[in-house]
C-alpha cells in the first residue's frame, strides 16, 4: 500500500508511525485514518513486531480531526455523520485494543481528537513543550471518544471538556495522569525507542496477556459501553448540528480556518481574562 499521509518504520522490533501532514499539523484525514489502521493491521500480522511508536512530523504531535476537509464534505444528519464518527471512533480505540503496547510521542499540539489518540495508547511520553486539550465544545462539537474521564476522573475531565481547554502544558498533563514521562523536546524519539525496546526485551506473549489484563480491569466496569453510549450522544450533536458549529464552518469556508479558529478564540477572551 502507498502511504501518502503517514510513514511506517521499522527499528528492530518497533513499528513506528509518524502522522505526516506537517502543513497541516498533522490534522487527521480520512485518508490518514485508513493508513493507520492499514498500518495497524499489518503491526498487528507481524509476528517480529513487539510494541507500537506514534508521533508527528514537524513541530505538532497532530491538531485533531481535519475541520478543513470536513467544512469541504459538509456531512449533515446522522446518517451521514454515522460513518464519519464510527471511523474517527475506531481509529482511536485501535490503540487501546492493539494486542502489543502502543506509545504516543507527543511534541507540540495534540487536540480533541489527537488527544484522545494519545490518551488511548498505553503510554505516553512528552517533550517539554507539548499541550494537551479538548476544544471541541467551543466550536459546537462534541467529544468522539469520551475516554479523559477514565483517565483523569470526573471532575478534572468536565471542567477540560466543558470549558473546551486546549493549553494543558506537558507538566500539567503528567499531573493529572495524561503522561506518563515529560522529557526535553530533542529526547523525545530516543526516550520513546528506550522505553519501547525496554518492553519489547521481555516475552511478547506475557506481555500482552498483561495488557489485556489490565485493560479488563477498566472494561469490566463497562468502560467500552460507555464510550459507545458517549459516541451515539456525539452522533447526536452532529446530526442535529449546533449554531456555533455552523457558524464556525462558514467561517472556515469563507475566510479558513485561522480565521474561525480566532472567531472561536473572540467569543471567550473577555470570559478567560
Amino acid at each position: 500500500m502507498s502511504l501518502r499521509t503517514i510513514i511506517v518504520e521499522q527499528i528492530d522490533n518497533i513499528a513506528r508511525i509518524t502522522l505526516n501532514r506537517p502543513e497541516r499539523a498533522n490534522a487527521l484525514n480520512q485518508m490518514m485514518l485508513d493508513e493507520i489502521a492499514a498500518a495497524l493491521d499489518g503491526a498487528e500480522h507481524d509476528p517480529t513486531i513487539s510494541a507500537v511508536i506514534v508521533r508527528g512530523s514537524g513541530s505538532a504531535f497532530s491538531s485533531g480531526f481535519d475541520l478543513k476537509e470536513q467544512s469541504e464534505r459538509r456531512p449533515t444528519g446522522v446518517d451521514q455523520w454515522r460513518p464519519v464518527l464510527r471511523k474517527d471512533f475506531d481509529t482511536t480505540m485501535r490503540f487501546w485494543h492493539f494486542p502489543r503496547p502502543t506509545i504516543a510521542a507527543v511534541r507540540g499540539p495534540c487536540l480533541a481528537g489527537a488527544c484522545e489518540l494519545a490518551l488511548a495508547c498505553d503510554m505516553t511520553i512528552a517533550s517539554d513543550d507539548a499541550f494537551f486539550g479538548e476544544p471541541e465544545l467551543k466550536f459546537g462539537a462534541g467529544i468522539v471518544s469520551m475516554i479523559l474521564p477514565w483517565v483523569v476522573g470526573p471532575k478534572i475531565a468536565k471542567e477540560i471538556i466543558l470549558t473546551g481547554e486546549d493549553r494543558i502544558s506537558a507538566a500539567r498533563a503528567r499531573e493529572l495522569g495524561m503522561v506518563n514521562k515529560v522529557v526535553p523536546a530533542a529526547e523525545l524519539d530516543d526516550a520513546a525507542l528506550s522505553l519501547a525496546r525496554h518492553i519489547a526485551a521481555i516475552d511478547p506473549q506475557l506481555v500482552k496477556a498483561t495488557k489485556r489484563a489490565i485493560n479488563r480491569a477498566y472494561e469490566a466496569q463497562n468502560m467500552l459501553q460507555a464510550l459507545e453510549d458517549a459516541l451515539a450522544i456525539d452522533l447526536e450533536i452532529e446530526g442535529a448540528g449546533s449554531p456555533d458549529k455552523a457558524k464556525f464552518m462558514a467561517v472556515t469556508r469563507r475566510d479558513g480556518l485561522k480565521a474561525a479558529i480566532a472567531w472561536r478564540d473572540a467569543r471567550f477572551r473577555s470570559k478567560d481574562t
